[in-house]
């Protein structure tokens, strides 16, 4: 279910949930000071295969220093960065919110965009933090040929990887965009994209947490004696006598060419034609069968194996932020990174950061675009100016050589000492 609007995320946060704490265990705007707080991992350095974050706003942005995140490069590369949280956060009875902003500026067709939340447990796993380590939510866009989605994936309590299986389109365009996820303590989440709620339901309809409540009986089966046909061949219909006709006959139209040699031809036959006489197939009409006794449903029994949970949104201990990602085309620029339990001050700090810069940052772009393809088209103009210059220099040149032809002043090379050893012969 979608729901468009911020009086949805405020009513939820404000009326069906208790009071948030106000707690910011991450806040990253990525300043000069960024790599004070960030690692790169070790992970694929070895196979030359990690790739670094340049500190950029980009060619486009609302501000040239507020505006700064961490740019991926180069292309086809594996990427992995992680920080710490101020301290533990454990979301028992509190709302967990996971918010950053993206920007594709390389108008990107393969690659990741998404962050995870790690736990406490991941401490000695993440100097070398990368596609194994344990995670506990993987949020963000993903977009790859047709794969172009959001993922909210979350580990339960058994250590599985839980896809999200509701679909969340991901922004496609170079424009910076917030992604939001909204992890409530009633079971239920909220996907906000630019601080507008895209999906929210609940857990348990999202992920597959728990087994089912039941589960077909596997000691039925259906009698034998059952019958599930709701209609059968109506015994008393009889096939009609003049029912059977051939599917095509000789055309009674067609008539021997005039030309037509038999001995050499053959003996001439009319062509067939489609008879229109023919009716296929004949099939008894249908009728309702008295003995239908229905559709056999197989019953239902408890699930032995079913094991309710209450809390499946309870996250063990959180520590760690990272990115792990492989991108085959490189640019794209994360920023605004927050981590919290306090649904509101999420929603104002995205108004704060990405809506205080859009408008100007789609302005910038637009004038870029604007001159790139002013630039293109002039470009263009200047090749076919050149091929035309080329053109019309072949044709002057072609024209004066039919000047010289009409005035006898073409050099035919040696045909004067031919003619003076034709004269000598003679």
């Amino acid at each position: 279910m979608a729901v468009n609007g911020k009086l949805l995320l405020l009513s939820i946060a404000t009326i069906a949930l208790p009071c948030a704490i106000g707690k910011v265990h991450l806040e990253e705007r990525f300043d000069e000071s960024w790599t004070e707080r960030w690692q790169p991992s070790t992970w694929k350095a070895e196979e030359n295969l990690a790739g670094k974050f340049e500190h950029t706003a980009g060619d486009w942005y609302g501000h040239p220093e507020a505006d700064k995140g961490i740019k991926t490069t180069p292309d086809a590369r594996f990427y992995t960065i992680w920080t710490e949280l101020e301290e533990e956060f454990v979301n028992k009875g509190k709302d967990l919110v996971l918010q950053f902003s993206v920007k594709h500026a390389q108008n990107i067709d393969c690659g990741g965009g998404y962050i995870k939340l790690l736990p406490t447990s991941s401490k000695d796993k993440m100097p070398d933090f990368g596609g194994d380590t344990p995670y506990s939510v993987m949020f963000g866009p993903d977009i790859c040929g047709s794969t172009k989605k959001v993922h909210a994936i979350l580990t339960d309590k058994k250590g599985r990887n839980l896809e999200f299986k509701p679909t969340v389109p991901a922004k496609t365009d170079e424009l910076t965009h917030v992604y939001t996820y909204i992890l409530h303590p009633n079971n239920t989440y909220q996907i906000l994209i630019d601080n507008e709620v895209d999906r929210n339901g609940t857990l348990y309809e999202a992920h597959d947490f728990l087994l089912p409540r039941q589960i077909q009986d596997p000691d039925a089966k259906k009698p034998e004696d059952w019958v599930d046909e709701a209609q059968i061949p109506d015994p008393a219909d009889v096939k009609p006598d003049d029912w059977e006709q051939p599917e095509t006959i000789l055309d009674p139209e067609a008539s021997q060419p005039e030309d037509w040699d038999v001995e050499e031809d053959g003996e001439w036959e009319a062509p067939r034609i489609p008879n229109p006489a023919y009716k296929g197939e004949w099939q008894p009409k249908m009728i309702d069968n008295p003995a239908y006794k229905g559709e056999w449903e197989h019953p239902l029994i408890d699930n032995p194996e079913f094991e309710d949970d209450e809390e499946v949104y309870l996250l063990p201990p959180l520590k760690f932020v990272g990115f792990e990602l492989w991108q085959v085309k490189s640019g794209t620029i994360f920023d605004n990174i927050l981590v919290t339990d306090d649904v509101e001050y999420a929603a104002r700090f995205a108004e704060e950061t990405w809506g205080a810069s859009k408008d100007k940052e789609k302005e910038m772009l637009d004038a870029v675009r604007a001159e790139e393809e002013k630039k293109r088209k002039e470009e263009d103009a200047a090749a076919k100016a050149a091929a035309k210059d080329a053109d019309d220099g072949d044709d002057d040149n072609d024209d004066e050589a039919d000047d010289d032809a009409a005035e006898g002043n073409i050099d035919f090379g040696d045909e004067d000492e031919d003619d003076e050893g034709l004269h000598a012969e003679l």
